[in-house]
């Protein structure tokens, strides 16, 4: 597979997101095929695997999908990167140095790793962000992480962190139904050599044309019950987008899921997607993205049919964020997704 930077870090231009192992999808995997899984993506050309601490089965346990990335890919560490994510509500009497790299020293134990290629701030909390930055160029200059990013922001909060320690990735929600960040954050992010990272690329799982409003999703941890994109009035709103993908997919020798990533990849030379899966042939498939060329008339034509479609469910989504803002000093469970 081809690579991409984020920043000066090289990684495969799809990436993979780990969290379903864990959390968020219903019932998980045991642990030996979740492992198999992974290894099979790192065989199948993906160096780039995305974590957090918070990612577990139990609300009150922690570490859980670090310790299944990090066995899976003990053997090839030198080659894969792995960015994870710790969640900071706040600090007690040490430097907000201290309570990071606790935190983080305790990933990489999880991780059986002596560094992170990629550490990131799940959510902004009230801890300034400038502090923050300067903590993780600390630990750069420790050698304990390679670079840092932040996840779910805006340019301002963006800006600000840059100044004091500049970042490799920005992680936020980006797909064909939820394109917020092409007016500030993704221009922003080329301008200054930062990395985009987009998590539900797919829509969590809309774009692929196989979920309609009658699916049924497990009600034991599964987040698809109540993010906004698969509420019963964007699935229905959002249909004319996910016919024309189907239709274009058709047309190209591909899938829904494969055209949407192809697309994001064809869009910005600095955008590296992280579709999440549980399941070892949709993880193949999403991967298999990276295949699917998309010819410049090709591509003009899937960017006018997708701008002459409306997309819904924006609002929703911003509404949605502002509650895991809101609650982000209470419960690190609001924060997973």
């Amino acid at each position: 597979m081809k690579t991409r930077m984020l920043r000066d870090i090289a990684v495969s231009e799809v990436g993979m997101g780990c969290m379903a192992f864990s959390h968020g999808y219903g019932k998980i995997p045991p642990e030996a095929y979740s492992i198999e899984a992974i290894k099979n993506a790192y065989d199948h050309g993906c160096t780039f695997f995305d974590t957090a601490e918070v990612y577990s089965p139990n609300l009150a346990g922690i570490g859980h999908n670090e310790l299944i990335v990090g066995k899976a890919l003990k053997a090839v560490r030198g080659s894969a990167v792995i960015a994870t994510k710790l969640m900071l509500h706040g600090f007690g009497a040490g430097s907000v140095y201290k309570t990071i790299r606790k935190h983080l020293e305790g990933s990489l134990d999880r991780l059986q790793t002596d560094y992170v290629d990629i550490y990131y701030l799940h959510r902004v909390s009230s801890i300034p962000v400038e502090k923050v930055a300067e903590a993780m160029g600390r630990l750069m200059e420790d050698g304990l992480i390679r670079g840092w990013g932040l996840s779910q922001v805006d340019v301002d909060v963006i800006e600000r962190a840059q100044q004091v320690t500049p970042l490799a990735a920005i992680q936020n929600i980006y797909s064909m139904v939820e394109r917020d960040c092409e007016a500030e954050v993704i221009p922003f992010c080329m301008e200054h050599n930062i990395g985009f990272v987009p998590f539900s690329p797919i829509a969590s799982g809309l774009l692929s044309g196989k979920i309609t409003t009658q699916t049924q999703f497990e009600r034991n941890d599964d987040v698809r019950n109540w993010v906004p994109q698969l509420s019963r009035r964007n699935i229905e709103g959002n249909q004319p987008i996910v016919e024309m993908l189907k239709d274009f997919a058709a047309k190209n020798n591909a899938t829904p899921a494969q055209i949407s990533l192809a697309w994001i990849l064809r869009k910005y030379p600095n955008v590296v997607p992280i579709p999440g899966s549980k399941n070892r042939e949709r993880i193949i498939e999403n991967l298999d993205a990276a295949n699917v060329e998309l010819t410049d008339d090709a591509f003009t034509a899937l960017e006018d049919s997708l701008n002459g479609l409306r997309y819904t469910g924006t609002e929703d989504w911003e509404a949605f964020k502002r509650s895991m803002q809101k609650n982000a000093h209470v419960s690190g469970d609001a924060d997973r997704l």
